[in-house]
C-alpha cells in the first residue's frame, strides 16, 4: 500500500530515497512486500508521505492480518 500512497502523491522512488534517507532499492523491497520496513524506516516513509491517522492504522491492519495468514498452522 506504501507504493500506492506513494504514487497518489506524485512522488517517484527517487524522491522518497532523498526525503527518508533511505535506499531506492530498499524502498522497492518494502513496496513490493520482499521486506518488512523497521519501525524508524515505516516512520520516515509516514512522515515523507504525509500519511494520516487513518491511512497508518489502515495498513498496520492489513500488514498484521497477512502476517497472521503466513503464521497459521
Amino acid at each position: 500500500m506504501l507504493k500506492e500512497y506513494r504514487k497518489r502523491k506524485n512522488i517517484s522512488q527517487e524522491e522518497l530515497e532523498k526525503l527518508t534517507n533511505i535506499d531506492r532499492k530498499t524502498i522497492f523491497r518494502i513496496e513490493n512486500d520482499l521486506n518488512m520496513p523497521l519501525l524508524d524506516t515505516f516512520a520516515k516513509m509516514v512522515i515523507a508521505l504525509n500519511l494520516t491517522d487513518k491511512e497508518i492504522a489502515l495498513e498496520v491492519k492489513n500488514s498484521i492480518k497477512a502476517n497472521k495468514n503466513t503464521f497459521k498452522n
